[in-house]
C-alpha cells in the first residue's frame, strides 16, 4: 500500500506540443503537463539478443497520485533520464494512484 510520504522523488511529465514549423511540419517538441511527485521503482535490467546483439533496457515505474489526462503517448523525466510511458495503470489499494510503466527513451 503507497502513502503519500513514500512520495518522495519529483518527476515530469511531458506530451507532444501541438505546432508547426515556417515550413508546416510538426515541431516534435515537448511541453511540461506536470510536475508530481512519485514513487520510483527501478526494475532490473533486461537482456534481450534481437540479430546477434545484445540490447539492454532499462524499465521504472512511477506511482504518482491518480490524474486522467496522463497516457502511453506521454514521456516521463527523472533528473537527466528521460523514459517513455508505456502504460498507464491504475493502482487497486483503495487509494488513488497510478503506475506509469516506462522504459528508457531511445
Amino acid at each position: 500500500m503507497t502513502t503519500a510520504s513514500q512520495l518522495r522523488t519529483l518527476v515530469t511529465i511531458q506530451a507532444k506540443a501541438v505546432g508547426e514549423d515556417a515550413l508546416g511540419q510538426p515541431t516534435g517538441a515537448w511541453q511540461t503537463l506536470a510536475t508530481p511527485r512519485a514513487e520510483v521503482r527501478h526494475g532490473s535490467g533486461a537482456q534481450a539478443i534481437q540479430a546477434d546483439a545484445n540490447v539492454s533496457t532499462v524499465r521504472m515505474s512511477a506511482r504518482i497520485r491518480r490524474r486522467s489526462d496522463i497516457t502511453a503517448e506521454m514521456r516521463l523525466l527523472l533528473g537527466a533520464a528521460v523514459y517513455d510511458i508505456k502504460a498507464v495503470v491504475p493502482v487497486e489499494d483503495g487509494r488513488q494512484f497510478i503506475e506509469l510503466v516506462c522504459e528508457v527513451a531511445k
